[in-house]
């Protein structure tokens, strides 16, 4: 290879680095930092099960294969201003192109710290005063738990917590992309729960 042809192979490669944003150059990485979603919004949120670990598997108890129940979740670190919360659970490993939606819960009230096992499938609930449930994938309200085909591998379940900065004027049932739709540009922090399950 010639001297020339190497040179302008360097140059080329350069400038496809540049283009990518590959070299430091002070520029604001505020959407790709650590502790960051993909939106820029702030991972903020601490939370936690008491049923598994992050990343750990999901007892049977808490999959279609056991009684189905939702897990026990907690958190902490709820940004200032947060005036609703809203949590949706989903499985991006699902064998569809959009994530298959085990949970929407919203309307949960800032003064609560987390939600107990076992949240009954209504969509108005009484406890917590207030929260609604919406549509999962499996076309019913409330929890869905994990029930992936069999031999398809560990599947990744999110729990998704998303704080507000106002109250939300919608009704019960909504789905995962309704609901999404009703949050923009009121998503003050956000946290994120992973647990794992296989068949």
């Amino acid at each position: 290879m010639s001297v020339r042809l190497v040179s302008w192979c360097a140059m080329v490669v350069a400038a496809a680095i540049l283009a990518a944003g590959g070299c430091d150059r002070g520029e604001d990485k505020k959407g790709s930092a650590a502790g960051q979603s993909e939106g820029g919004v702030a991972m903020s949120i601490s939370i936690t099960s008491s049923a598994f670990g992050s990343n750990q598997e999901i007892p049977r108890k808490y999959t279609g294969e056991g009684q189905d129940l939702s897990p026990p979740l907690a958190w902490s670190k709820l940004p200032a201003g947060t005036a609703e919360l809203a949590l949706i659970c989903d499985d991006p490993d699902a064998p569809q192109a959009e994530p298959w939606v085990h949970w929407v819960i919203y309307k949960l009230p800032p003064t609560r710290s987390g939600l107990g096992e076992g949240v009954p499938r209504q969509m108005m609930l009484q406890s917590p005063a207030g929260a609604m449930q919406g549509t999962s994938s499996f076309g019913a309200i409330g929890y869905g738990g994990p029930m992936p085909p069999k031999g398809h591998g560990t599947h990744h379940y999110h729990f998704k917590l998303y704080a507000l900065d106002a109250p939300l004027q919608v009704s019960g049932g909504l789905d995962k992309k309704a609901l999404l739709a009703a949050m923009q540009g009121h998503i003050l922090g956000q946290g994120n729960l992973v647990g794992t399950y296989k068949r």
